[in-house]
């Protein structure tokens, strides 16, 4: 056990293990990346290394510190995340976190306290907790961890230190399917990637019910003709009914658009995500302009934000379709 375990991200663990080696860590952490990419695992692994009762800045993954950090019961870690039944994180949530923060720490190390997602925390929500940035608790750790900046207040992302996350190389995602799923090569490959580097998304992926979903999803996009605007709300209705399914939908668009873009450059299936599409994916990039292909991709990670902060999704999927049929 411990961060040798861990796969990729040297270079952040290494920034991590070096502040608190020289007891530099800072109060406030924004972990930034791609959903799935391990920016949960790295938090929780900075905990336990914090609170390891075996391991001198790492962590044993045995001890009862450890083994309470992970069954989500540790007195001096906390996760916060919406509660059950809930779209968003409250300011009562976040005012019942204030108090828990001045209390002295029950073991005598750091009060460590991991967001995720931060960009659900709601306005009132953010304002609350820049209070608690602005003048940190004694041996507290707060951790913002979002796919992307977009939905946080400047101010708060000013009063934190970014640590970005890259998506993981296919290859590195493929070996860890391999050993730690036993999935076939060919398998781990394909799941690779489709996950776009996201170990998380990769190994929850079903492959046979995925390659269903893309062939309904790229028919839906290839189906969109210019100033179609009619079949963009019938694209719509049918994706809206599901918030997970919205949000993996545009997950996969991205991946979509991206293959276009790139071969419409390169006119080879090198790097292509979608490969088993190919003939799809060339079609389509020789119908479509790069203003078009740019202007999509470009409105996926709002559509995606607007899903997550819960708005209305068919609205939301229209207006991001509604844009891919301007070509705008």
């Amino acid at each position: 056990m411990g961060f040798a375990e861990i796969v990729g991200h040297q270079r952040q663990l290494e920034t991590l293990r070096s502040a608190m080696a020289n007891a530099r860590l800072h109060h406030a952490y924004l972990f930034l990346g791609l959903e799935g990419v391990g920016k949960r695992m790295i938090a929780m692994a900075l905990a336990k290394a914090i609170h390891c009762l075996e391991s001198d800045q790492d962590y044993c993954g045995r001890c009862v510190n450890c083994a309470r950090i992970m069954d989500g019961n540790h007195p001096d870690v906390r996760l916060i995340e919406p509660l059950t039944d809930k779209k968003e994180i409250s300011i009562q949530q976040i005012r019942e976190l204030q108090r828990e923060l001045n209390y002295r720490s029950f073991s005598g190390k750091r009060k460590i306290v991991i967001v995720d997602p931060a960009t659900l925390l709601n306005s009132s929500a953010q304002n609350a907790l820049l209070k608690t940035l602005e003048e940190p608790p004694v041996d507290s750790l707060i951790i913002l961890i979002a796919p992307n900046a977009g939905g946080l207040l400047p101010t708060l992302r000013s009063r934190c230190l970014r640590l970005s996350f890259a998506p993981l190389p296919g290859a590195q995602v493929a070996a860890f399917l391999q050993s730690k799923h036993r999935i076939q090569a060919d398998d781990a490959k394909s799941l690779a990637a489709i996950s776009m580097g996201s170990i998380g998304a990769a190994a929850n992926l079903d492959k046979d019910e995925l390659i269903e979903k893309r062939r309904i999803w790229s028919g839906m996009l290839i189906s969109l003709k210019m100033r179609d605007y009619r079949a963009a709300i019938i694209a719509a209705e049918a994706l809206a009914g599901n918030r997970d399914e919205a949000l993996q939908f545009l997950k996969w668009a991205e991946t979509w658009y991206r293959d276009l873009l790139v071969y419409s450059m390169t006119q080879t299936p090198d790097d292509l995500v979608n490969l088993d599409m190919l003939a799809q994916i060339a079609d389509q990039s020789a119908e479509s302009s790069l203003d078009r292909m740019l202007s999509a991709k470009g409105q996926i990670a709002g559509a995606a934000m607007g899903i997550q902060r819960n708005l209305n999704r068919r609205m939301v999927l229209e207006k991001f379709l509604f844009g891919v049929v301007r070509g705008r």
